[in-house]
């Protein structure tokens, strides 16, 4: 956190961690290690003397357990959420218990680690959190400096702030030696589609932010799972799952509704058999349709942790498999003329790479 010293220079400041947990030896092992990583650490045995500190000075971060003497973690949870929304939350729960701190994530929770703890993992944990908090903070800011700011210049300003999330969006992605660089693939060949569609100049730009920010969510996903060698449980799923409504989410305050409905259907499939899914067919908004196919096919043609590449030809037949269940058969078909003109963004690159993929459903 940055703020400015007597001489008017912006000077880094730690930030401050609350720890709740009613075991005195674990909020000291977590206090020494997050205190290692730079951070000014408060400690809490119970809600009520957490609910205190929290009124009593700014705190950025909650470490928070699952099981407290007076209140369960989970009450606490959306208390911390409504009372202090700048607040980031990372719930401590047991490894067994990914149910429940999948729920927590549901309810406003930026992360969580599981016990025991391992002690490297935790400050990474704590950084993602503040990530995102820092994101949400942005956001806020630029709603604050939109009030302020003539219509006019609406338009400009929008289109600045989406490049910053953009660009955190890119940067966490481009962590992941799996995911580098997807969602501008992504956004090309959907880009492709549409004019394939013959979608209009305004539908287009919409198409384009939401290509490139349809896995901005997933700043919330435990990259443990997300990089899983194995298959996933159905709980495991699940949570991967969450990157869409949350993606939604981050977005709606700058964003048209347009948008934020291809980013939350995008795994939608199109006979409405996806997970949790309210909607099918022709219901499911066209650049959501558009964006799976186009998400599915990089994905099928990337290396990912559970399984290695196929080649454009196998990628094409999955894709032509799928046709009615999970893509809507006018999107592919668009899909299949610009392959077979060689026009999509990639279409070289993916002539002659054979990088690896599985299943479609989990990318």
């Amino acid at each position: 956190m940055k703020q400015a010293n007597a001489n008017g220079k912006s000077v880094l400041v730690p930030e401050t961690l609350l720890i709740v947990d009613d075991e005195a030896g674990i909020r000291k092992v977590l206090h020494l290690r997050l205190s290692r990583e730079g951070y000014r650490c408060k400690e809490a045995a119970t809600a009520e003397k957490a609910l205190d500190i929290l009124a009593a000075s700014p705190i950025a971060l909650v470490v928070l357990d699952i099981r407290l003497p007076d209140k369960p973690g989970t009450e606490l949870l959306p208390e911390i959420k409504s009372g202090y929304p700048d607040t980031a939350v990372v719930m401590a729960t047991v490894v067994s218990k990914v149910s429940v701190a999948t729920q927590c994530l549901q309810q406003g929770a930026d992360d969580y680690i599981c016990k025991p703890f391992d002690l490297d993992e935790v400050p990474l944990s704590v950084r993602r959190a503040l990530e995102k908090r820092a994101l949400r903070l942005k956001i806020k800011e630029y709603q604050q400096n939109l009030e302020e700011k003539v219509e006019e210049q609406t338009l400009e300003i929008s289109n600045i702030f989406l490049g910053a999330i953009e660009a955190l969006a890119s940067a966490l992605e481009a962590k992941d030696r799996y995911t580098g660089g997807h969602s501008r693939r992504v956004s090309e060949i959907a880009l492709a589609l549409g004019t394939e569609l013959g979608l209009s100049a305004t539908d287009l730009q919409d198409l384009r932010w939401g290509s490139l920010l349809h896995d901005v969510g997933k700043i919330a996903v435990d990259q443990l799972i997300q990089n899983k060698p194995g298959s996933l449980t159905s709980e495991e799923y699940e949570h991967i799952m969450i990157h869409t409504h949350v993606g939604a989410d981050i977005v709606r305050p700058v964003v048209n509704e347009r948008i934020t409905q291809m980013i939350e259907h995008h795994h939608d499939h199109y006979d409405g058999y996806g997970l949790n899914q309210v909607v099918a067919g022709k219901d499911i908004p066209l650049g959501a349709r558009i964006l799976a196919v186009a998400d599915a096919f990089d994905a099928l043609t990337s290396d990912r942790p559970y399984r290695p590449a196929i080649s454009r030809e196998e990628a094409l037949e999955e894709i032509k498999r799928c046709i009615g269940t999970q893509f809507d058969p006018v999107v592919v078909d668009a899909f299949l003329k610009i392959i077979s003109r060689g026009s999509e963004g990639h279409a070289r690159d993916y002539q002659d790479r054979n990088v690896a993929t599985s299943k479609l459903s989990r990318d």
